[in-house]
């Protein structure tokens, strides 16, 4: 296999790879909380959220070597839990909302999910949309990393099932 071939690539995901991806995000869920992040531990995201994800074309997977490494879902709607913000939004334009991203616990702390957050902007910006907005739970130590690390700015609070998020915002130019 070339070394092309062995590099990251990003694409959206098939529904015959919904439990694999399932088995990530269960993963991710149980490493949430494993580190005493309350993110995720609610029953959410479910089987059920993948494959509407994918029915819909928002799941993502990032994919080496043949293996399905990481999942974002990727979605260019408005996300009505973003209409309400205690705090400003960057822009008022159309945006792309980036949610459940989850890595493989083979893959975990290797860069995985940056690239996942690189390969999104990527996709994006071939849509000309030049707005990302991303949230997470104030514990969710490892995504306020990566945002912090890829120039997202801090926008204020959003609220989904009752419970404040941290909202960001990254411009791509």
């Amino acid at each position: 296999m070339s070394d092309v071939a062995r590099e990251p690539h990003f694409r959206k995901a098939k529904i015959s790879e919904k439990i694999v991806i399932w088995q990530i995000l269960q993963q991710a869920i149980e490493r949430r909380k494993n580190e005493g992040s309350r993110q995720w531990q609610d029953g959410y995201p479910n089987l059920e959220t993948i494959e509407d994800d994918i029915q819909k074309g928002f799941g993502y997977v990032l994919i080496k070597d043949n293996i399905v490494t990481a999942y974002a879902a990727l979605i260019f709607e408005v996300e009505p839990a973003y209409e309400i913000i205690e705090g400003k939004w960057l822009s008022n334009g159309p945006y792309a909302v980036v949610h459940r991203v989850a890595v493989a616990n083979q893959f975990a702390s290797k860069g995985f999910a940056t690239q996942v957050f690189k390969e999104i902007e990527k996709v994006v910006l071939s849509k000309n949309i030049y707005s990302i907005k991303v949230d997470t739970n104030f514990d969710n130590a490892a995504l306020l990393k990566i945002v912090d690390k890829l120039g997202y700015t801090y926008c204020g609070e959003v609220y989904f099932r009752g419970s404040a998020r941290k909202a960001f915002e990254k411009i791509l130019v």
